[in-house]
């Protein structure tokens, strides 16, 4: 029987829904406080994911979610960038 590669899945913090990792970006706090939009997916540090879906990305800017997630005040300027990193996208 050929082994079948698993896929990993993370929970966006948004809809709290599984998705595929690969389809999320991750943002990641390091042990030095850094938060930053990890495109590799490996930086070491706390992850927190969240999907391409519009609505998502909204609640996040909305409810301020990283700054729930990481327990901290994340700047404006990173909820501008995964903003733009969506959207922009998109246009």
């Amino acid at each position: 029987m050929p082994k079948v590669k698993k896929i990993p899945l993370r929970q966006c913090i948004a809809c709290r829904e599984l998705k595929e990792k690969k389809q999320m970006l991750r943002i990641t706090k390091e042990a030095e406080g850094k938060i930053f939009l990890d495109f590799s997916g490996k930086a070491n540090g706390r992850g927190a994911y969240i999907c391409n879906n519009p609505d998502c990305v909204k609640k996040l800017k909305k409810n301020r979610l990283l700054d729930r997630v990481f327990s901290c005040r994340v700047d404006d300027g990173l909820y501008a960038a995964i903003e733009e990193e969506y959207f922009g996208r998109q246009n």
